[in-house]
């Protein structure tokens, strides 16, 4: 199947203007606008890789409390029963490179460059002790979500060298995902104005680019931990959405977490759905540990998280892969 990128181009302008319309008309008092960067370079190491997941960028609006409309607050309901309930959209662009960016012709044991582009409806819907999130991801894998552009451009910027292979990268293709994501909110105890909890969380992901199941569990130690469902990461990282409490005080929480996937399909490192391209052989599981801390104050929440992610492909440079993941998040 040959998707022809004036075609791919179109597609990917109509539903970013629909998602951009969508949000504007929704915009209200308490809606909640978020960014967030990934990347191997902001990690509490001495220095970054520059491989494997190298960078992630995200941003989204999400709807103040049950400011959605009706027809999605009912579906929500029929789902999952009472509850508040929240919309959101985002945009996202992600980029995966080998390890050897000198190489014109990459490594095929290594994985292939990719770039994906993409937007996200999400529909949110929580309880006192539960959030479930339920999102539709279209976009596109290939030279149409700009990845050599934006890495290249940015190292010229800085005066790094830039990646030599990525005329090798995964071709165009479109991209469908559909995620849905249930965690509960256990409290351990308290003391001394203190509180901990636990959030163990499930998730399942399909679709053109990742189908995967996902188990974690996130333990936090805080002020405050009532206000939010953890902090947020790019999927397919685990994350507790980008809703909030706003905190007059300032509230806080440090964390600490493990989780699992069984990955049955990873567009990025299997290769192109619909012809042939580069591509590794695949771990089917994969484990992360991550760790950070996060503060609302106000209308505003920061919070960072450093992941530790075990090999994915075979070949792949042994040892955890690093990487960081900031995210600020105000409403208006």
């Amino acid at each position: 199947m040959k998707v022809e990128r004036g075609a791919l181009r179109r597609i990917f302008l109509v539903l970013s203007i629909s998602m951009f319309a969508a949000a504007t008309a929704q915009a209200a008092d308490g809606d909640i606008w978020t960014l967030r960067a990934e990347n191997d370079k902001i990690t509490t190491q001495p220095r970054g890789s520059d491989r494997n997941y190298t960078s992630g960028v995200q941003a989204s609006w999400t709807s103040g409390v049950n400011n959605v409309p009706v027809y999605a607050g009912d579906f929500a309901r029929l789902l999952w029963g009472d509850g508040t309930v929240r919309v959101g959209v985002g945009f996202s662009q992600q980029i995966y490179t080998p390890s050897n960016l000198s190489l014109r012709t990459p490594d095929p044991r290594d994985r292939p460059y990719a770039g994906y582009l993409a937007g996200t409806g999400t529909l949110l819907h929580e309880t006192a002790g539960e959030q479930t999130v339920l999102a539709l991801t279209l976009g596109v894998v290939g030279p149409l979500a700009l990845g050599a552009e934006v890495q290249n451009g940015f190292h010229r910027i800085i005066h790094v060298d830039t990646a030599q292979g990525w005329s090798h990268q995964l071709p165009n293709e479109p991209a469908v995902q559909v995620v849905s994501q249930r965690t509960w909110r256990r409290p351990l105890g308290s003391a001394s104005g203190f509180e901990t909890d636990m959030l163990p969380s499930v998730a399942l992901g399909v679709g053109t680019v990742r189908d995967y199941a996902q188990t974690s569990v996130l333990f936090r130690f805080g002020q405050g931990l009532g206000n939010d469902f953890g902090p947020a990461r790019i999927r397919p990282g685990v994350s507790g959405g980008d809703a909030f409490i706003a905190a007059p005080a300032p509230t806080w929480y440090v964390f600490a977490g493990v989780s699992g996937q069984a990955v049955g399909r990873d567009a990025f490192l299997d290769g192109a759905l619909f012809t042939r391209s580069a591509h590794v052989r695949r771990n089917v599981l994969l484990g992360e540990i991550e760790v950070g801390a996060a503060i609302i104050w106000g209308g505003v929440r920061v919070s960072y998280t450093q992941t530790w992610q075990s090999e994915q492909y075979r070949h792949q440079r042994p040892g955890l892969f690093s990487f960081g993941s900031l995210a600020v998040s105000a409403t208006f």
